[in-house]
């Protein structure tokens, strides 16, 4: 994947669902969700001109299951993007950001830890350890970013370690100053000012020395550049740089591509064994590194004829167990509550299109990953929406999209496995990275919907139970 830097040109504007009239000034100095960089990198490929009109066409649907006599009128369905986090330039070398595991301080340690007391936990089966401080109550307010060598020493050490000269935590207005000014609303038809449409918003304005970090790529089998091969991004870039419009209100940044870092990515390497092992059971945790989204899943049977559980989604990962009862919203005890569904590929990865619906298949099979959720820390959800322009296709009216809730980065859940085979073949399914420990692509996204744009990235650690405690 390119690593590249986005440098606004002018303040920046992104907004959420929230409305901006009256009162309400709106959103817009939020820090973009991946959603926006992903749509930006998009648009700027259609607005390429014919530079990309021998890239491969594809319809719409997915699974083997297309509408409309299978019309492939859809254009860079390769393109899958990461980020953005907030990337220090002051140095020569930069500085990537991300946001702070919820189950630690800025002592660069984990302070909360499964409990296996007689309380339950807040959330629902399967979790059955709650979540509790190691530490006194305090009013600090932990700093929101910390920074790749933070992150990275968090995952392996649990001491982060403080270089002169450089933060490894921050908070938003490190990097970033919310602005505040007043519009009026425009007819689109007409060009003239709409009767009530006066509002004021928020503007986000990175401070000098700050960028947008950005991984991209979008390989296509049917384009071919002399130089940059098949590489849709760094041909749109021209091996150098080019302008984005990110967000809305035509906001310009100048993206330039930077090289990795002795061929790897510029995200945190998880661990991919060294788990802590009590009472049989090996403790894994997973920490998300971007926001993930795990919709409801009503049960019935699918088109290919196959049985669908319900799930109830929201803060549950869908590769979850759970015995859930969608009229009634129940859970029903069940051992399997819980149970990681997830299996580790190994070997080359590839579609199987030969049943009733496509397949991703491995060369050398598949292994049951005998593994366990008993707790999870979850922060506020994070609302993901967005506005459709009218097409031909699926949207002849065009207008808002569907309202997902995501899980934020940060959120930790815990897992326990029965062997350290399972632990490591866990943490290979769960790793962005897999089990490769210089990675120069992502292997796994964890969100069920959005994974190419970005969603459910996330990295494993190890945990221990509360101080002075075990479970019975």
């Amino acid at each position: 994947m390119n690593t590249i830097l986005l440098r606004p040109t002018d303040i920046l504007f992104f907004r959420d669902g929230r409305p901006m009239s009256g009162a309400s000034a709106g959103h817009g100095a939020a820090w973009p969700l991946p959603t926006v960089i992903n749509h930006a990198f998009h648009a700027a490929l259609h607005r390429a001109g014919d530079i990309f009109q021998n890239a491969h066409p594809h319809c719409l649907g997915r699974n083997g299951i297309y509408g409309d006599a299978g019309r492939r009128d859809r254009r860079f369905g390769s393109l899958a993007t990461a980020g953005p986090f907030p990337v220090s330039t002051a140095n020569a070398d930069p500085t990537w950001y991300f946001p702070r595991p919820a189950d630690a301080d800025d002592s660069g340690s984990a302070v909360l830890a499964p409990h296996p007391s007689a309380a339950p936990s807040s959330l629902v089966a399967p979790c059955k350890y709650p979540v509790t401080s190691t530490r006194p109550p305090s009013k600090g307010t932990p700093k929101s970013w910390w920074s790749l060598g933070a992150w990275n020493s968090y995952l392996r050490t649990a001491q982060v370690p403080q270089p002169p000269g450089r933060s490894v935590f921050i908070s938003d207005g490190d990097f970033a100053d919310t602005e505040h000014t007043y519009g009026i609303g425009i007819n689109p038809d007409t060009g003239t000012v709409e009767e009530g449409q006066f509002y004021s918003a928020n503007y986000l304005r990175l401070r000098d020395g700050w960028q947008l970090g950005v991984l991209a790529s979008a390989a296509d089998k049917k384009f071919h550049h002399p130089v940059h091969g098949d590489d849709l991004v760094r041909t749109l870039l021209n091996g150098h740089g080019a302008e984005i419009i990110a967000g809305g209100q035509q906001r310009v940044c100048t993206a330039t591509l930077e090289p990795s870092r002795n061929g790897g990515l510029p995200l945190p390497l998880g661990r991919t064994d060294g788990f802590h092992q009590q009472d049989g059971h090996w403790l894994v945790k997973w920490v998300l590194l971007s926001p993930a989204i795990w919709p409801e899943i009503p049960g019935g049977a699918s088109r290919g004829g196959e049985t669908i559980h319900a799930h109830p989604g929201g803060w549950l990962p869908n590769w979850v167990s759970l015995d859930w009862d969608a009229e009634t919203a129940t859970v029903h005890p069940n051992k399997d509550n819980g149970r990681v569904l997830l299996k580790l590929r190994m070997g080359n990865r590839r579609r199987d299109y030969t049943g009733p619906r496509v397949k991703r298949v491995s060369d050398e099979g598949e292994a049951e990953i005998r593994t366990h959720l008993v707790a999870a820390i979850v922060p506020k959800p994070i609302p993901v929406t967005g506005w459709a322009l009218a097409n031909d296709s699926d949207r002849p009216q065009g207008g808002a999209k569907s309202t997902h809730l995501a899980v934020p980065a940060g959120a930790v859940y815990y897992f326990e496995a029965e062997s350290e085979t399972d632990a490591k073949n866990l943490a290979a399914a769960l790793n962005w990275h897999g089990s490769d420990t210089q990675p120069t692509t992502i292997r796994n996204r964890r969100s069920t919907l959005m994974g190419e744009k970005g969603f459910g990235l996330g990295v494993c650690g190890t945990w221990d139970f509360f101080p002075g405690t075990r479970p019975q």
